[in-house]
């Protein structure tokens, strides 16, 4: 039964089918946030339904958005109410919904870190203070930074690194790699740690990269989720983990190195733009990767 918020946030709005909202997406493109299998997959392990909404112009749908409640599905302010807080983690991913461009959409659920594209897109949108750190060019980082990763890449190799897909992994065997190497990194515990196994094995597809062993052992790893879209790829850096003990090799650097050029060489040889996140421009690490994207809200 609808209520006089729920009828005005709508208006204009029709509910559609979890089928239809991914043909738009398919249509109109989207990022890991708002992917259907994404959201309809953590969903059903948040026990929180979704509901999708479509926006029409002239008999066709020109918007869709998953919702939950008053908020964009897969919302951590959704899981706190819900005492869900740390079931997954997706980090300060980068939303993109299925919108065509300039359809001036009037999207009135709660979401943050919504994309420039789609500025435009959505006529509701407000400036958000945080900005976005994406992973620069390969040309755009200067000779002697390209240089001393190159370096370390080949120290570590010469010292019986090795460089492995994250796929070749079970969400066991994934979930155990990561666990470990958070800790040792932070020192507490890694979030959503009961739920890693669940998580990674719903997103398998999704899951992508490369982690780093020395002499058999894991060194570093980095949990990354891709999806591609008619016009682009993106890429969500949620967060990662290394052994202090080889700090001498900088592995997360040369994992971020690895990974970065591996994702463009990807993009290039599809035609497609990257959209590589390291989530909130934060940190001054991420600055050494990334340029500063603006980002928005609802």
């Amino acid at each position: 039964m609808f209520n006089p918020l729920q009828r005005w946030r709508e208006r204009g709005w029709q509910p559609i089918s979890a089928d239809v909202y991914a043909q738009v997406w398919a249509r109109f493109g989207g990022s890991v946030m708002t992917q259907p299998d994404v959201v309809s997959r953590l969903s059903v392990l948040a026990g929180i339904p979704v509901r999708y909404l479509g926006w029409p112009r002239q008999g066709e749908l020109q918007a869709a958005v998953p919702v939950w409640g008053n908020a964009l599905a897969l919302s951590r302010d959704v899981l706190k109410r819900k005492g869900r807080r740390d079931l997954f983690d997706l980090g300060n991913a980068e939303v993109i919904l299925p919108v065509a461009p300039g359809a001036a959409a009037p999207v009135r659920h709660r979401m943050r870190y919504v994309s420039a594209l789609n500025e435009g897109a959505i006529s509701t949108l407000r400036t958000q203070s945080e900005q976005l750190a994406l992973a620069r060019q390969p040309e755009e980082y200067g000779k002697k930074f390209r240089y001393n990763q190159r370096r370390e890449l080949r120290m570590l190799e010469e010292a019986g690194g090795e460089v492995v897909p994250v796929s070749g992994l079970s969400a066991h065997a994934l979930a155990a790699i990561y666990t470990e190497l958070f800790e040792k990194r932070w020192g507490f515990d890694v979030p959503g740690k009961q739920y890693l196994v669940e998580v990674f094995e719903a997103l398998k597809e999704f899951l992508w990269g490369a982690y780093l062993q020395l002499d058999g052992k894991p060194i570093a790893v980095q949990v990354l989720y891709r999806v591609e879209s008619p016009g682009w790829i993106s890429i969500e850096y949620i967060n990662g983990g290394v052994d202090p003990a080889s700090r001498d090799f900088s592995p997360g650097s040369v994992l971020s190195f690895i990974n970065t050029q591996s994702a463009w060489d990807d993009a290039r040889l599809r035609g497609k733009p990257l959209r590589y996140s390291f989530g909130r421009a934060d940190v001054e690490y991420k600055d050494r990767w990334c340029n500063r994207q603006p980002v928005f809200r609802v």
